[in-house]
């Protein structure tokens, strides 16, 4: 967790609990989540270049210099650490980011990438992310402010993850979305992993409900209930 309490605090981004930082949380388990790239929103060149640096500073170990990657847009730069389980860490900063989430994207590295993105299109009705683009080895999924991108490649399958969508009761998911979502992933042959309810231990009047994808994450669809 210090990985993480140092390297985004250097770009504004503030613990607002034990171990949460916003729409990113950070447990203590059995097994750690591995095999994962997170990307972190930054608002410019500077921040990218001091996330990285403060990481590096701080003993941690690079992944890749701050730099243009002109691979992912004409404007997009990165910069990349390692965390201590060895996740691939990101500070981006380009044109398409939009202000509200801190977590600008994932790449979640999959064994059978067509059975999962089949996963992820059969439910982007409740989830909010659509099918945006199948470059070779990637399908990636984009929702209001973010993206998520399903990856085969050479590198070890992403383990342990849990993915949690979801809004405030004012907006698109709702606890009849949580229910839908449940109900469809069930009769599409998905695995149950804890079905629709209250989970008063989160906060009170947080509904959610859980199924397995084929890659063994632990998928979420969460209505906060706050108002």
């Amino acid at each position: 967790m210090r990985f993480y309490e140092t390297v985004l605090s250097s770009i504004g981004i503030a613990k607002t609990a034990t171990e949460e930082w916003e729409d990113f949380a950070f447990y203590q388990g059995d097994e750690p989540t591995t095999g994962l790239h997170i990307g972190f929103c930054a608002w410019s060149h500077e921040d990218v270049e001091r996330f990285w640096q403060t990481g590096v500073d701080a003993g941690y170990e690079s992944d890749g210099e701050p730099g243009m990657r002109p691979e992912y847009g004409d404007t997009y730069y990165g910069g990349f650490l390692l965390d201590p389980d060895g996740n691939s860490v990101e500070a981006c900063f380009h044109d398409g980011m939009v202000r509200g989430s801190y977590v600008d994207h994932l790449w979640i590295r999959v064994p059978d990438l067509d059975a999962t993105a089949g996963f992820y299109e059969e439910l982007s009705p409740f989830t909010g992310f659509a099918l945006r683009s199948r470059p070779t080895g990637r399908v990636q999924f984009k929702g209001a402010g973010a993206s998520f991108s399903l990856v085969d490649d050479e590198r070890p399958n992403t383990r342990n993850l849990h993915i949690a969508f979801g809004s405030d009761a004012s907006d698109a998911i709702k606890n009849d979305t949580v229910d839908a979502f449940h109900a469809a992933a069930i009769a599409a042959g998905y695995a149950d992993n804890g079905a629709p309810g209250e989970r008063p231990q989160y906060h009170p009047g947080y509904y959610a409900a859980f199924v397995l994808d084929p890659a063994g994450t632990n998928v979420e669809v969460v209505c906060h209930n706050r108002n």
